[in-house]
């Protein structure tokens, strides 16, 4: 186990499970860049992976990892919200989609994922799951934000047809303040 088992590893564990050589992923809240590399080395040169992030430092961030990893064919890294994905990608031809909902990693807290576009995000990101598709999300939350956004996205995951989707909510019960909540959507065979 990983010296910062967490969110992150969960995920990460998660996607190496289900997503393989060639498949199309989304990283919806690209950050620093770490799911998008993450995702770029599961697909491989014949996949693809597109992300997106609002803040151009964000942006910058993922662009300069990509650079660096080598993943520059693979991975489009697009200055746009998440709730735009569906105009990147075709219904039934994502195999998974990753989403970090919070403030990005070593940025400014007051800038941060929002209730109504990252449940827009969702909506649109849905039914662009293939068959077999998934869906990551961890929720980060904590200070004076995203406790309003964390129980409208469990809300509305609690929607989510039982014939088409599988959900999933893991949390670290025994660590304090704020630790992230970890979900697991599976898109059913129809």
């Amino acid at each position: 186990m990983p010296s910062t088992f967490g969110a992150v590893h969960l995920a990460h564990e998660f996607l190496s499970l289900h997503v393989k050589e060639g498949d199309t992923c989304i990283d919806a809240t690209a950050g620093r860049g770490k799911d998008t590399a993450f995702l770029c080395s599961l697909v491989g040169e014949s996949g693809r992976v597109i992300a997106f992030d609002v803040q151009p430092e964000a942006v910058e961030s993922t662009k300069a990892l990509i650079s660096e990893k080598g993943y520059e064919g693979i991975a489009e890294v697009h200055l746009d919200s998440h709730e735009n994905a569906d105009k990147y990608a075709d219904a039934g031809s994502v195999k998974a989609v990753v989403f970090n909902f919070g403030w990005l990693p070593g940025g400014d807290h007051t800038k941060h994922t929002h209730t109504e576009s990252s449940i827009a995000a969702l909506k649109k990101c849905l039914p662009l799951l293939t068959e077999d598709g998934v869906m990551s999300l961890s929720i980060y939350y904590g200070r004076d934000t995203g406790f309003e956004e964390k129980d409208a996205i469990l809300e509305f995951i609690r929607t989510l047809p039982v014939g088409e989707y599988a959900v999933i909510v893991s949390e670290f019960v025994n660590r304090p303040n704020c630790p992230p909540i970890s979900v697991r959507i599976y898109k059913t065979k129809l």
